[in-house]
């Protein structure tokens, strides 16, 4: 083997490690014997070649790439040669992922555009994909991943490193699914197949604790408790507690949840709370997830009562109540006007949630609402949301929609001053405090259910001290 080969080799182990890092790559490629251990870059007599062990941050665990020269090494244009060999052999075991954010007005063509996909190789893919996955369900700001297989050298006289190849796509659906899009075979003009992967995820309880000084959020989050676990418990509890107003210093909280691991022991997700409570100036109210016998699960209290009301307090997580029900100097009018809803200041798009469930009575551009949303719950009580940055798509008038679905977008659309969701319930037609109004009350649990219910309850209770005397023997230890 002549210097050129030598030098194109010593690059293609270059081009490797730059993409992957801190872990290393063994190789094996052979035509006839495989060689002897003989020196870093050494050729020995009978035309095959040892390389040095290549390693990716990690010197002493690095692995061996041996390569045999082809026995006709003369011959550089064999498309089955050495080179064509090593590059197809790598692309089957190296790839690496770039992440791509979906940006508002994209389309999946427009993605793949920006991730160095040909017009050819985003055909492919789009048609792969058809009846597997809808693109219009992407959202702004998802993370979607890129393939590529690192750049090796080129077969012609340049001997220069090519660009990197792209080789697919992958979609997360949720923790446990995604839609992988891959070559067919290690050829880029082999077009793509597409396929839905599920993961294999082992669930653990997980039992949290503590005291409230500031705010639940940050109780929570000190004690180890994961955002999304955290509005979940916010949601819940949104029915009954007024977050601004019903927490005081000291007040206690309790939350029992599930966490999902992979094969490897990684932690996937957090969520699922199955138990929580919350003690408010010496009150306690608690709550028990409980699967009724249709399949559905829904939070009850000790006695069967839903939690759910019919009519959520604030349709919104993680906002900062700004301006309450009554009187007050208008901010932009200059003068005192009755304000007739409650306002949650919270950043543009954050999501609102319908209070509960009901019909769309209006949607659209409402005067100094700017983009606002009604729904009518039954014949007394009715919901309205105004300001929003934007209505979600299908959110239209005689539309269905069901307690905690998403209608619209956090904005500062119409008489407004900054980002925020003005909120208003209505009893008759006219609107009522929404932080006073006593809140129609939900399912009550009796007879046979009552009964199941009272078996959930008691494996809960069962799990929580459970968890409680494992903590115990693992702080003995």
């Amino acid at each position: 083997m002549d210097m050129r080969i030598k030098h194109m080799v010593m690059r293609s182990m270059l081009g490797t490690g730059v993409i992957i890092v801190g872990a290393f790559l063994s190789l094996g490629y052979s035509w006839g014997n495989a060689p002897g251990n003989i020196g870093v870059d050494s050729i020995n007599t009978n035309g095959s070649v040892a390389l040095a062990p290549i390693s990716l941050g990690n010197p002493q665990a690095a692995g061996t790439l041996s390569v045999s020269a082809p026995n006709n090494t003369n011959n550089n244009d064999d498309d089955t040669g050495f080179f064509a060999n090593l590059l197809n052999g790598a692309r089957d075991l190296v790839t690496y992922e770039k992440p791509i954010l979906v940006k508002s007005g994209d389309t999946l063509a427009k993605i793949l555009g920006r991730a160095g996909a040909n017009n050819e190789q985003t055909n492919n893919i789009i048609k792969s994909l058809s009846g597997m996955f809808d693109a219009r369900s992407l959202k702004v700001n998802q993370k979607i991943f890129a393939r590529f297989v690192p750049a090796f050298p080129s077969e012609d006289e340049t001997y220069g490193i090519g660009s990197d190849i792209f080789a697919g796509l992958v979609i997360p659906l949720d923790y446990r699914n995604r839609i992988v899009v891959s070559l067919k075979n290690s050829s880029p003009q082999s077009g793509f197949v597409a396929k839905k992967v599920s993961f294999e995820l082992t669930p653990e309880n997980v039992r949290a604790e503590g005291k409230i000084d500031s705010s639940l959020y940050l109780a929570a989050t000190n004690n180890g408790v994961t955002p999304p676990v955290i509005n979940e418990l916010i949601r819940i509890f949104s029915w009954d507690v007024d977050f601004q107003r019903d927490i005081w210093k000291n007040d206690d909280f309790e939350v029992m949840y599930q966490r999902f691991r992979d094969e490897d022991g990684n932690v996937v997700y957090n969520n699922g709370i199955k138990y929580a409570a919350l003690t408010l100036q010496g009150k306690k109210k608690a709550i028990y997830l409980h699967q009724l016998k249709d399949g559905t699960t829904d939070y009850f209290d000790e006695n069967g009562q839903s939690a759910r009301k019919a009519l959520m307090r604030t349709p919104i997580n993680g906002a900062r109540l700004s301006s309450t029900f009554g009187k007050r100097k208008h901010p932009v009018l200059g003068y005192t006007k009755m304000h007739k809803g409650a306002d949650f200041a919270a950043p543009t798009g954050t999501p609102i949630y319908a209070a509960g469930n009901g019909t769309i009575e209006k949607s659209g551009r409402n005067g100094a609402y700017g983009n606002y949303v009604r729904i009518r719950h039954n014949s007394e009580y009715s919901t309205a949301y105004a300001h929003m940055k934007a209505i979600k798509r299908g959110i239209s008038k005689g539309k269905r929609v069901t307690q905690g679905e998403v209608i619209g977008y956090v904005g500062t659309t119409g008489r407004s001053t900054g980002p925020h969701l003005h909120y208003e319930i209505l009893r008759g037609n006219k609107q009522v405090n929404p932080l006073k109004v006593k809140m129609p009350s939900g399912q009550k649990l009796a007879g046979a259910e009552l009964k199941r219910f009272k078996v959930s309850l008691a494996e809960i209770t069962n799990e929580w001290a459970k968890l409680e005397s494992e903590r115990g023997q693992l702080a003995q230890k």
